[in-house]
């Protein structure tokens, strides 16, 4: 496998290492468990509602709870990280999910539910933060879009996963089916837990500690030549020492929030904007309005519905996967603007037609057609996108000091409007419609547009440890 990409040091085409590969994928594997949890419980609800007979704002809750308490785990991770490193820090989201998953296996009541689902969404705030920044650290420049996008695959095939888990588990017995659809996730959690303890720590992190020998160790074996050892070596000692000059009073998120520099402050933007936007253009109001739209095109059936959000979820892996092979090839900002504007165009059609519908009196089959092709239009523009872009980007563009810190607050925000989004689309419709809230969406995706034009420089082909160069230049010439 090759990915192609230029820059001043390397020209042509560089081989993915196979050990960083692995790493990288091994890494990712709590990206799919998570998908696993995202997918299952769209489904599991259905019977979860029946046994407890519970109301939909504790459903509410229930589906939302888990984005809020990822938001708090994700700002712990980033400095739980700096501490203990990023390779115990994937080990320590293994071993949280899985304790949150054996408590809604168990779940005698809603109570204990909703602690699991706490617990989880722990879990599933340091796995989104620290899986894109491992890869991130451990592959090369021009394979690190490919590398960094491996955690957004995982997540796909989890949801998918998860999907099919509803179907094959709804046949058993209410009591035992969706129990066992949210609990088996343990397992798996377990296996990886035990299995990351073989894997190597992130080069970058072990120079930030000092052991330069052991990162040189490690860049043997995910680099492909010893000269890419040496240049990559001398390239993260370099910034370490720039970062090491940074005063010892300040601390991490002082330089990040309080008191930034002009260069950090346009990587703070970059980084938690691209993650406000990749929610605020409404991709979980077009998943939440999806199944209403296939049961107004005549999809009813519980077993129907669910085997419908399948083929969402073959949509996704599809486009994210085809986003993964080209990102390095395309760049990140092309992409970005290209998804973006599809989104934009498949929101608006959206909008167009579910106002149709609400305002005739008949049924409209050409317009709930419509529908449907513009709910998977917006799909495959979004997953070939900015939903692998954001993660990749917001792990890549940040100093090795501030790099966690920075991943968690991006990904803070980005829960933040996933929860928001989440928690407030059936009140935003209700006092717009459901086709100005579509509208809405359009005209927020615009100015994400704008604003990926005019803030995110390109990243394709640069260092990690160029990325001061690349956002300095964007802005004050005093910034060195």
């Amino acid at each position: 496998m090759e990915i192609s990409g230029n820059s001043s040091d390397d020209k042509g085409q560089r081989k993915v290492n196979k050990y960083a590969l692995a790493c990288a994928i091994v890494g990712s594997m709590i990206s799919i468990i998570f998908g696993y949890d995202t997918g299952v419980m769209s489904g599991a609800m259905i019977f979860i509602k029946e046994e407890f007979t519970i109301k939909e704002g504790q459903l509410e809750l229930l589906a939302g709870i888990l984005n809020l308490c990822a938001l708090v785990g994700s700002l712990c991770a980033g400095r739980t990280s700096d501490y203990i490193g990023r390779r115990y820090t994937i080990v320590a989201a293994s071993l949280i999910f899985m304790l949150g998953s054996i408590l809604m296996g168990y779940s005698p009541n809603y109570a204990v539910l909703l602690a699991g689902r706490c617990t989880a969404g722990v879990g599933v705030g340091f796995a989104l933060m620290i899986a894109p920044v491992y890869a991130a650290e451990i592959s090369s420049t021009h394979t690190r879009g490919f590398l960094s996008s491996l955690p957004e695959i995982g997540i796909s095939i989890g949801i998918l996963l998860g999907y099919i888990s509803n179907n094959l588990f709804a046949r058993l017995s209410l009591k035992l089916g969706w129990r066992i659809m949210l609990g088996i996730a343990a397992i798996p959690s377990l296996f990886l837990a035990i299995g990351l303890l073989k894997m190597p720590e992130s080069p970058r992190w072990l120079v930030m500690q000092g052991r330069t020998a052991a990162a040189r160790e490690v860049l043997h074996k995910v680099c492909n030549d010893a000269g890419e050892v040496e240049r990559r070596l001398d390239d993260i000692k370099k910034a370490n020492e720039v970062d090491e000059k940074s005063p010892e009073t300040r601390s991490v998120w002082t330089e990040l929030l309080l008191r930034p520099t002009p260069t950090v402050r346009r990587m703070l933007i970059a980084g938690v904007g691209v993650h406000f936007f990749e929610h605020a253009t409404g991709t979980e109001a077009v998943i939440f309005y999806g199944p209403r739209i296939f049961k107004k095109a005549g999809v009813t059936s519980r077993r129907k519905l669910l085997l419908a959000t399948v083929g969402v979820g073959v949509t996704k892996l599809t486009f994210i996967t085809i986003s993964t092979f080209v990102i390095d090839r395309v760049g990140r900002q092309t992409l970005l603007l290209v998804s973006i504007a599809g989104m934009t165009a498949a929101l608006a059609g959206l909008g167009t037609c579910l106002t149709v519908v609400e305002h005739s009196e008949e049924r409209l089959v050409w317009a709930l057609v419509m529908s449907l092709i513009f709910v998977y239009t917006f799909l495959m523009f979004f997953n070939i996108g900015i939903c692998p872009v954001c993660w990749v980007y917001s792990s890549e563009i940040f100093p090795t000091r501030l790099r966690a810190a920075g991943a968690s607050v991006s990904v803070a925000v980005n829960r933040l409007m996933n929860a928001t989004v989440s928690m407030t689309f059936l009140s935003l419709s209700s006092a717009i419609t459901i086709g100005g809230a579509f509208y809405l969406f359009a005209g927020v995706a615009v100015v994400a547009w704008v604003f990926v034009y005019f803030c995110l420089p390109e990243t394709k082909g640069r260092s990690l440890e160029e990325m001061e160069q690349v956002f300095s230049k964007e802005g004050d010439d005093d910034v060195k």
